[in-house]
């Protein structure tokens, strides 16, 4: 995904182009958002993340390297969004939580609805706690976001073998960390 256009596009949105910065957007904004998705479940929040995430490019525009890969650069921006979100939520939830418990009761979980955000859960823990950045990224583009793994080595400039051994390394851990195997 990533070429050398990219590069001369960065080279103009750090030169404050508003025509370079929206086809950088129109470019990458769709893998973000289905990234982000796959981690937090939530539509407005993950276009929130994604909309702060390159509002924060813009910010720092000037800051941009050309040469390095744009996903990887606003992943790592979204991500550490991400955390600041948990944070806040966790805080907003021991100040708050009981109170809204109280107000909005929710309806009880099936078993197998349990079971599987359960699982969910699990496995969205392993990915953000012990898998790498580069191998979190690789994973949740393949697995959340869709991508081949030819378009992720493209996007995140990496060869092909090295995708598939991360996505490989991944499930690994996935399967150690989760009892099977």
């Amino acid at each position: 995904m990533e070429d050398h256009n990219d590069r001369r596009l960065l080279a103009a949105v750090r030169a404050s182009d508003v025509g370079a910065f929206r086809l950088m957007f129109e470019k990458y904004q769709p893998a973000l958002f289905r990234a982000i998705l796959a981690r937090v479940r939530d539509e407005p929040l993950a276009h929130d993340i994604v909309q702060e995430t390159f509002a924060r490019v813009w910010e720092h525009r000037a800051k941009i390297q050309p040469r390095l890969p744009f996903f990887a650069y606003i992943f790592r921006i979204a991500t550490n969004l991400l955390k600041d979100q948990a944070r806040h939520t966790q805080a907003r939830a021991r100040l708050g939580g009981e109170a809204e418990n109280a107000l909005y009761p929710r309806a009880p979980l099936t078993d197998e609805q349990y079971e599987a955000r359960e699982l969910e859960e699990k496995i969205r823990t392993i990915v953000d706690t012990e898998l790498g950045e580069r191998c979190r990224m690789v994973f949740l583009l393949s697995r959340a976001g869709g991508k081949t793994n030819r378009e992720i080595a493209a996007m995140l400039n990496l060869r092909l073998k090295t995708v598939e051994n991360q996505i490989t390394h991944a499930l690994k851990i996935l399967r150690r960390k989760l009892g099977g195997g």
